[in-house]
C-alpha cells in the first residue's frame, strides 16, 4: 500500500518552525498501514524537515544557532548572482535536510515522547510552504 498527501503550511520564514506530527499521522492513519515507513518531504530548496523537541525555549535555541551557522545577512554567490538574498535559506536546507523517514509499527509512528516532526521555512520572506507526506507499507 502507498498513499500521499499534499500539506501546506502558511509559513513567516526566517527559520519559522511548525509541527507537523499531526498531519504525518493523519496520513498515516488514512493510508490504513501498519508495518512501514511515512517519508515527509519538503518541496522547494529553503525548508527542511527534522525530528526537534517542539518547545518554544528549544525552537528558539534551534533559530539562533542556525542564525549562527548561517547569518541571514551573510553574503552568498548565490545571493548575488539572483539577487534574492536568499543564499543562507538554501545553505540552511541543505544542512539540515530536505526530508524524514520515521518508521511505523502496530499501525503508529516510532517516535520518541518529546519528538515531534517538523518543517522548517529557512526562506526570506512568508511563503505557502509544501510538503508532501507518502506512507509506504502493508
Amino acid at each position: 500500500m502507498i498513499h500521499g498527501r499534499l500539506v501546506t503550511l502558511p509559513t513567516e520564514g526566517f527559520s519559522d518552525v511548525h509541527d507537523v506530527t499531526d498531519e504525518v499521522r493523519t496520513t498515516l492513519h488514512e493510508s490504513g498501514v501498519t508495518e512501514g515507513v511515512a517519508n515527509v518531504f519538503s518541496i522547494g530548496s529553503t525548508a527542511s524537515v527534522t525530528t526537534l523537541e517542539y518547545e518554544p525555549a528549544l525552537v528558539k535555541d534551534l533559530q539562533e544557532a542556525l542564525e549562527k551557522l548561517w547569518p541571514h545577512d551573510m553574503r552568498s554567490h548565490h545571493s548575488e548572482t539572483w539577487g534574492d538574498d536568499n543564499g543562507f535559506s538554501h545553505l540552511r536546507s541543505a544542512f539540515v535536510g530536505s526530508d524524514l523517514t520515521v518508521p511505523v509499527h502496530q499501525g503508529e509512528l516510532v517516535l520518541g515522547t518529546w519528538q515531534q516532526v517538523v518543517v522548517i521555512c529557512h526562506d526570506n520572506r512568508p511563503r505557502q510552504r509544501k510538503v508532501f507526506v507518502q506512507v509506504v507499507g502493508e
